[in-house]
């Protein structure tokens, strides 16, 4: 079972200034870890560098305690490294079947047995799998995204903002079954702005403002704090 280890990474884009500033963050077998924070606080920046999307200036990211080359998102998903970006995370042109096959573009004799557990974990699938991706409702397509990624077979699943544009109902659904994956043992770390009801699906809470990890507690212990609901919920600030 793989932990992933965030150590004093620091970075951002190419022409910004610092966005991440200096976050150690672990992730254990099982863990659902969601990060919250105002916009802005540097999220998405975090999960893209620890997906090798971006490079970081300092630190490093470790998944058994061996290093992920930076800035390589080839290497980091051959480590065991899979993303879900928030948009732009499915092939609305090809079908659900065809979408799952570039999922596993690289896996030869072990693709269709993979796309037949994805199908078993996901059964909504298996009915639209003829179906164009961009004709799938927007939780059936965050589905398919997360199918996508566990094609596979990743040890670290990263999340960005998988809730984005999909009703409460829909909404709970795919945190429910994201949640399932880590009771299975899967290692998850999330990005998401709908903060509270995240944290009741999620194990550990993160709270990042300005680049920096403020909080790093039980899911349930920032679900019972007054100043975490009151940012999330109205008007204050994290300390």
């Amino acid at each position: 079972m793989t932990t992933l280890h965030i150590t004093d990474v620091r970075g951002g884009y190419a022409t910004a200034e610092e966005i991440v500033k200096g976050v150690n963050l672990s992730v254990e077998p099982g863990e659902l870890v969601v990060i919250i924070g105002p916009n802005g606080a540097g999220k998405s920046t975090l999960l893209k560098l620890t997906a090798g999307l971006l490079k970081p200036k300092m630190g490093g990211i470790f998944l058994n305690d061996l290093p992920v080359h930076p800035g390589d998102a080839a290497a980091a998903c051959k480590s065991g490294l899979s993303f879900v970006p928030q948009e732009k995370n499915v092939f609305q042109n090809l079908t659900v079947l065809e979408n799952l096959e570039i999922g596993g573009y690289l896996l030869k004799a072990d693709r269709k047995r993979r796309i037949e557990e994805q199908l078993e974990r996901f059964p909504l699938l298996r009915q639209r799998l003829k179906d164009k991706a961009g004709g799938l409702s927007g939780g059936q397509r965050q589905v398919l995204a997360v199918a996508i990624a566990l094609m596979t077979q990743p040890s670290v699943l990263l999340l960005d903002e998988p809730t984005a544009g999909l009703s409460p109902a829909a909404a709970d659904d795919i945190l429910g079954q994201i949640r399932t994956l880590a009771d299975n043992g899967l290692s998850i770390l999330m990005v998401e702005q709908n903060a509270l009801i995240a944290l009741e699906y999620g194990t550990r809470g993160v709270v990042l403002v300005a680049g920096k990890k403020v909080r790093d507690e039980k899911a349930a212990q920032l679900v019972a704090d007054e100043q975490i609901r009151q940012l999330f919920l109205g008007s204050g600030t994290v300390h």
